[in-house]
């Protein structure tokens, strides 16, 4: 597959930030046994790695605005935006478990155009631009086929000590374990996506996302043949970080169980 200018572009920021990674994530491993632990290592990591992105991207296209996980906002009031997070499975790189990516995406006027996926420790790089399909490496990525809910395996995030509504979401989780092949908690937003596309998941639901967590991906999917959105048509799953994913008929039926009502208990 020949990539645009654009898409290289990204893939260069992307393996160049993840390179860096790659070595801290040595670092990280020595710091487990250590007193002070990792954690204000992974934090600076996290930032030097959003810096090479966001002068890689800088450089290749100036004026840009930009929605950073670490830095935020750079709004220059452009028609563009680079949404990144340059180490998404932030807590698998904390406690040295090698699952973490990092994600790109290029909104135009709102619209999705282009985005990128690395995963530095299997080399799997996950591309797709608007209209021109979503790839793993130069193979092309179509979602999963399967119809039955009961056959599919779903993707999922679980909710830490930081989040709300943990009853409500062990609600939701019983409702997929009753019904479906399994239930995966990867830890990366971003990579339940990029399998989801290439058809290792068959379905993905998860709540407090963040856009950065999501943009990237959410594009692979569509480009693979795929659906995403709020379970609230109405809603915007940037607002709300409630999404659901799938082929047409797993969407569907992933829409129908999110949006159930919780039967709280007074």
């Amino acid at each position: 597959m020949a990539r645009s200018a654009l898409l290289n572009v990204m893939v260069q920021a992307a393996q160049k930030a993840a390179r860096g990674l790659m070595r801290d994530l040595g670092e990280v491993e020595n710091l487990q046994v250590s007193l002070k632990g990792p954690g204000d290592f992974v934090s600076a990591a996290d930032r030097r790695a959003e810096k090479v992105i966001y002068e890689e991207l800088e450089r290749a296209r100036p004026g840009y605005s930009f929605l950073m996980e670490e830095s935020g906002v750079i709004d220059r009031n452009s028609e563009h935006r680079w949404i990144i997070d340059p180490m998404d499975g932030t807590t698998n790189f904390l406690h040295s478990i090698p699952l973490f990516a990092v994600s790109l995406a290029l909104e135009t006027h709102g619209e999705l155009m282009a985005s990128v996926i690395y995963n530095p420790i299997s080399e799997e790089l996950f591309t797709a631009e608007r209209g021109k399909g979503a790839f793993l490496n130069d193979r092309r990525m179509r979602v999963s086929a399967r119809k039955d809910l009961s056959q599919s395996l779903i993707a999922t995030g679980i909710p830490a000590l930081n989040r709300d509504k943990h009853s409500e979401y062990l609600y939701r989780q019983s409702l997929l374990m009753t019904r479906t092949a399994g239930v995966r908690a990867t830890g990366s937003a971003a990579l339940n996506l990029a399998w989801l596309a290439l058809g290792r998941f068959d379905g993905y639901m998860e709540t407090g996302l963040s856009p950065w967590d999501i943009a990237g991906g959410m594009l692979m999917v569509r480009e693979a043949g795929g659906f995403v959105s709020e379970p609230d048509p109405k809603a915007s799953i940037y607002e709300t970080g409630r999404l659901i994913a799938g082929n047409d008929v797993i969407h569907g039926k992933l829409r129908e169980l999110a949006n159930l009502p919780y039967p709280s208990t007074k």
